[in-house]
C-alpha cells in the first residue's frame, strides 16, 4: 500500500501551504533545534552519569528525576515542530535516507531506554548513590550518546539530501 495519496493530501492542506509559503517553516525549524538542545542536553547528562564521568556525587535517580522531564518537553516540542517542518514535503522527507536514518535511531533511542530501565535500572538501589555504575549502565548511556549524535547529524543532513 503506497502512502503517496496521504503524502499528497497533507502536502496540499492549508496548514502545509501556510508553514512551507510564509517565515513559519524557519521559526518551527529554529524551535526544532531549540527543542533538540533541550532534549540531546537533558539525555548527555544522565549518560555522562551513567557512564561515571560527571555528577557522580549526585544520585542517579535524582539526576534522571531532574533531566528527564526536560527531555520529554524537548521531544515533545521538537515532534510537534518537525512535524509542521515534514508536513510542507512529506513525499521527500519520507523518501529521504537521511530523514530515515534518523527516524530509525529515533526508534532505537526508545529500545535502549527501555533496555536501560528495565536491566541497569531495575536494581538502581544497589548503585544509586556511588561513582561508579554497573556496565550495563554504562554500556547504555554510551550507546545513547552515540544514536544522539547520529540523529543529530542525520537531522542535520535531511536538508541536504534530495
Amino acid at each position: 500500500m503506497s502512502l503517496d495519496p496521504f503524502w499528497d493530501w497533507l502536502a496540499n492542506t492549508d496548514l502545509a501551504f501556510a508553514i512551507g509559503a510564509t517565515w513559519w517553516f524557519p521559526l518551527l525549524e529554529s524551535i526544532h533545534v531549540i527543542a533538540i538542545a533541550l532534549v540531546v542536553g537533558s539525555i548527555l547528562m544522565v549518560d555522562l552519569r551513567l557512564l561515571g564521568v560527571a555528577a557522580r556525587s549526585y544520585a542517579m535517580r535524582r539526576i534522571s528525576r531532574e533531566l528527564t522531564p526536560w527531555a520529554w518537553a524537548g521531544f515533545a516540542v521538537a515532534t510537534i515542530t518537525g512535524a509542521g517542518m515534514f508536513m510542507t514535503r512529506p513525499a521527500a522527507y519520507a523518501a529521504n535516507p537521511a530523514f530515515q536514518t534518523k527516524l530509525v535511531l529515533l526508534a532505537l533511542a526508545g529500545i535502549n531506554v527501555a533496555a536501560l530501565h528495565n536491566l541497569a535500572m531495575r536494581d538502581i538501589d544497589r548503585w544509586d548513590t556511588d561513582a561508579a555504575t554497573p556496565r550495563t549502565a554504562k554500556f547504555a548511556g554510551a550507546v545513547s550518546l552515540v544514536i544522539w549524535a547520529g540523529v543529530i547529524l542525520a537531522g542535520r543532513w535531511t536538508g541536504h539530501l534530495n
